[in-house]
Protein backbone atom coordinates (compact mmCIF):
# COMPACT_ATOMS: atom_id res chain seq x y z
CA UNK A 1 0.00 0.00 0.00
CA UNK A 2 1.54 3.34 -0.72
CA UNK A 3 1.49 6.34 1.48
CA UNK A 4 0.23 9.53 0.57
CA UNK A 5 3.38 12.24 0.47
CA UNK A 6 3.45 14.23 3.54
CA UNK A 7 3.81 17.81 2.27
CA UNK A 8 4.98 20.75 3.82
CA UNK A 9 1.37 21.97 3.80
CA UNK A 10 -0.41 18.43 4.97
CA UNK A 11 2.32 18.50 8.27
CA UNK A 12 1.55 22.12 8.66
CA UNK A 13 -2.34 21.02 9.27
CA UNK A 14 -1.30 17.61 11.29
CA UNK A 15 0.40 20.35 13.34
CA UNK A 16 -2.77 21.75 14.18
CA UNK A 17 -4.47 18.04 14.54
CA UNK A 18 -1.98 17.47 17.31
CA UNK A 19 -2.23 21.09 19.01
CA UNK A 20 -5.87 20.87 19.42
CA UNK A 21 -6.06 18.38 22.42
CA UNK A 22 -3.11 20.21 23.76
CA UNK A 23 -5.27 23.32 23.46
CA UNK A 24 -8.45 21.96 25.47
CA UNK A 25 -6.10 20.71 28.32
CA UNK A 26 -4.46 24.04 28.73
CA UNK A 27 -7.59 25.56 28.57
CA UNK A 28 -9.31 23.14 31.08
CA UNK A 29 -6.55 22.94 33.58
CA UNK A 30 -6.84 25.80 36.33
CA UNK A 31 -3.18 27.01 36.96
CA UNK A 32 -1.96 30.91 36.65
CA UNK A 33 -2.55 32.19 33.13
CA UNK A 34 -3.64 29.33 31.39
CA UNK A 35 -6.26 30.95 29.31
CA UNK A 36 -3.26 32.75 28.05
CA UNK A 37 -1.39 29.94 27.77
CA UNK A 38 -4.40 28.48 26.00
CA UNK A 39 -4.80 31.15 23.65
CA UNK A 40 -0.91 31.09 22.20
CA UNK A 41 -1.59 27.54 21.70
CA UNK A 42 -4.82 28.68 19.48
CA UNK A 43 -3.33 31.33 18.12
CA UNK A 44 0.02 29.08 16.86
CA UNK A 45 -2.70 26.28 15.45
CA UNK A 46 -4.89 28.87 13.86
CA UNK A 47 -1.70 30.32 12.12
CA UNK A 48 -0.96 26.78 10.35
CA UNK A 49 -4.45 27.17 9.09
CA UNK A 50 -3.62 30.63 7.36
CA UNK A 51 -0.18 29.22 5.87
CA UNK A 52 -1.17 25.46 5.10
CA UNK A 53 -3.40 26.48 2.46
CA UNK A 54 -1.50 29.64 1.22
CA UNK A 55 1.60 27.31 0.10
CA UNK A 56 -0.19 25.03 -1.26
CA UNK A 57 -1.77 27.18 -3.67
CA UNK A 58 1.08 28.59 -4.23
CA UNK A 59 3.55 25.64 -4.37
CA UNK A 60 1.38 23.56 -6.23
CA UNK A 61 0.91 21.11 -3.48
CA UNK A 62 -2.89 20.75 -2.99
CA UNK A 63 -3.65 17.20 -2.94
CA UNK A 64 -6.72 14.97 -1.67
CA UNK A 65 -4.71 14.62 1.64
CA UNK A 66 -5.05 18.27 2.07
CA UNK A 67 -8.54 18.89 1.50
CA UNK A 68 -9.23 16.13 3.63
CA UNK A 69 -7.05 16.94 6.88
CA UNK A 70 -7.57 20.43 6.49
CA UNK A 71 -11.43 20.75 7.67
CA UNK A 72 -10.90 18.25 9.80
CA UNK A 73 -7.81 19.78 11.85
CA UNK A 74 -9.74 23.00 11.48
CA UNK A 75 -13.16 21.21 13.08
CA UNK A 76 -11.10 19.56 15.96
CA UNK A 77 -9.35 22.92 17.01
CA UNK A 78 -12.92 24.74 17.06
CA UNK A 79 -14.69 22.11 18.69
CA UNK A 80 -12.10 21.49 21.17
CA UNK A 81 -12.73 25.11 22.34
CA UNK A 82 -16.36 24.92 22.08
CA UNK A 83 -16.41 21.94 24.53
CA UNK A 84 -14.11 23.98 27.04
CA UNK A 85 -16.17 26.70 27.08
CA UNK A 86 -18.90 24.73 27.25
CA UNK A 87 -17.42 23.09 30.09
CA UNK A 88 -16.47 25.63 32.29
CA UNK A 89 -20.34 27.30 31.56
CA UNK A 90 -19.64 29.81 29.06
CA UNK A 91 -21.30 28.40 25.97
CA UNK A 92 -25.53 27.61 25.66
CA UNK A 93 -25.58 23.83 24.92
CA UNK A 94 -27.69 24.65 22.03
CA UNK A 95 -24.86 26.62 20.16
CA UNK A 96 -22.42 23.66 20.48
CA UNK A 97 -25.52 20.83 19.38
CA UNK A 98 -26.01 23.47 16.33
CA UNK A 99 -22.83 23.67 15.35
CA UNK A 100 -21.51 19.84 15.33
CA UNK A 101 -25.07 18.75 13.84
CA UNK A 102 -23.75 20.88 11.10
CA UNK A 103 -20.53 19.32 11.00
CA UNK A 104 -21.68 15.80 11.15
CA UNK A 105 -23.99 16.86 8.05
CA UNK A 106 -21.06 18.68 5.93
CA UNK A 107 -18.96 15.23 6.74
CA UNK A 108 -22.02 12.78 5.33
CA UNK A 109 -21.65 14.96 2.15
CA UNK A 110 -17.83 14.80 1.79
CA UNK A 111 -17.99 11.20 2.98
CA UNK A 112 -21.13 10.24 0.25
CA UNK A 113 -18.94 12.26 -2.18
CA UNK A 114 -15.76 10.32 -1.63
CA UNK A 115 -17.24 7.58 -2.64
CA UNK A 116 -18.03 8.29 -5.75
CA UNK A 117 -14.30 9.65 -6.37
CA UNK A 118 -14.68 13.36 -4.87
CA UNK A 119 -12.42 14.67 -2.54
CA UNK A 120 -14.55 18.13 -1.60
CA UNK A 121 -12.78 21.16 -0.24
CA UNK A 122 -13.75 23.57 1.39
CA UNK A 123 -15.32 26.62 -0.04
CA UNK A 124 -15.71 30.56 0.35
CA UNK A 125 -18.66 30.36 2.95
CA UNK A 126 -16.78 27.78 5.05
CA UNK A 127 -13.60 29.82 5.34
CA UNK A 128 -15.52 32.49 6.22
CA UNK A 129 -17.49 30.74 8.81
CA UNK A 130 -14.01 28.91 10.30
CA UNK A 131 -12.55 32.73 10.70
CA UNK A 132 -15.76 33.86 12.29
CA UNK A 133 -15.56 30.87 14.62
CA UNK A 134 -11.78 31.59 15.11
CA UNK A 135 -12.27 35.26 15.65
CA UNK A 136 -14.73 34.35 18.40
CA UNK A 137 -12.63 31.86 20.31
CA UNK A 138 -9.76 34.35 20.61
CA UNK A 139 -11.94 36.90 22.12
CA UNK A 140 -13.97 34.58 24.49
CA UNK A 141 -10.48 33.43 25.49
CA UNK A 142 -9.09 36.72 26.30
CA UNK A 143 -12.12 37.76 28.11
CA UNK A 144 -11.99 34.53 30.38
CA UNK A 145 -8.62 35.75 31.02
CA UNK A 146 -10.01 38.98 32.24
CA UNK A 147 -12.42 37.42 33.92
CA UNK A 148 -9.77 35.79 36.28
CA UNK A 149 -8.54 39.37 37.74
CA UNK A 150 -11.60 40.27 39.08
CA UNK A 151 -10.18 39.51 42.32
CA UNK A 152 -7.31 42.09 42.17
CA UNK A 153 -8.92 45.19 39.96
CA UNK A 154 -12.19 46.54 41.72
CA UNK A 155 -12.40 44.03 44.80
CA UNK A 156 -15.31 45.19 46.73
CA UNK A 157 -16.77 47.48 43.84
CA UNK A 158 -20.47 47.63 43.13
CA UNK A 159 -18.77 48.25 39.39
CA UNK A 160 -17.22 44.76 39.47
CA UNK A 161 -19.60 42.22 37.95
CA UNK A 162 -20.31 44.66 35.41
CA UNK A 163 -17.11 45.81 34.12
CA UNK A 164 -15.76 42.12 33.93
CA UNK A 165 -19.64 40.59 32.75
CA UNK A 166 -19.31 42.80 29.59
CA UNK A 167 -16.83 40.80 27.81
CA UNK A 168 -17.50 37.36 28.67
CA UNK A 169 -21.24 38.62 26.88
CA UNK A 170 -19.76 39.87 23.94
CA UNK A 171 -17.60 36.92 23.50
CA UNK A 172 -21.05 34.26 23.51
CA UNK A 173 -22.38 37.56 21.40
CA UNK A 174 -19.47 36.39 18.83
CA UNK A 175 -19.96 32.92 19.04
CA UNK A 176 -23.47 32.89 18.17
CA UNK A 177 -22.87 35.41 15.02
CA UNK A 178 -20.45 32.30 13.97
CA UNK A 179 -23.23 29.93 14.77
CA UNK A 180 -25.31 31.60 12.35
CA UNK A 181 -22.50 31.67 9.85
CA UNK A 182 -22.07 28.16 10.13
CA UNK A 183 -25.75 26.95 9.72
CA UNK A 184 -25.48 29.31 6.49
CA UNK A 185 -22.22 27.41 4.97
CA UNK A 186 -23.49 24.31 6.38
CA UNK A 187 -26.83 24.63 4.30
CA UNK A 188 -25.14 26.01 0.95
CA UNK A 189 -22.41 23.24 1.25
CA UNK A 190 -25.52 20.42 0.85
CA UNK A 191 -27.16 22.69 -1.81
CA UNK A 192 -23.93 23.15 -3.77
CA UNK A 193 -22.91 19.64 -3.99
CA UNK A 194 -26.50 17.97 -3.59
CA UNK A 195 -25.67 16.23 -6.59
CA UNK A 196 -23.95 13.16 -4.48
CA UNK A 197 -27.16 12.86 -2.46
CA UNK A 198 -29.26 11.39 -5.37
CA UNK A 199 -28.71 8.05 -7.03
CA UNK A 200 -29.02 9.33 -10.37
CA UNK A 201 -25.68 9.65 -12.02
CA UNK A 202 -24.48 12.51 -15.06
Amino acid sequence: MCLPEMNLPNKLTLVRIVLAPLFLLLLMLEFPFHYVTAGLVFGAAALTDLFDGKIARKQGLVTNLGKFLDPLADKMLTTAAFLGFLASGHLDVWAVMIILSREFMVTSVRLVAAKDGNVIAANLWGKAKTVAQFAAIIFMIAALEFSTWQTGLLAGSALQDSVFSVPLTVGRALIWVSVVLTVISGFQYVWRNRRHLTDEKK
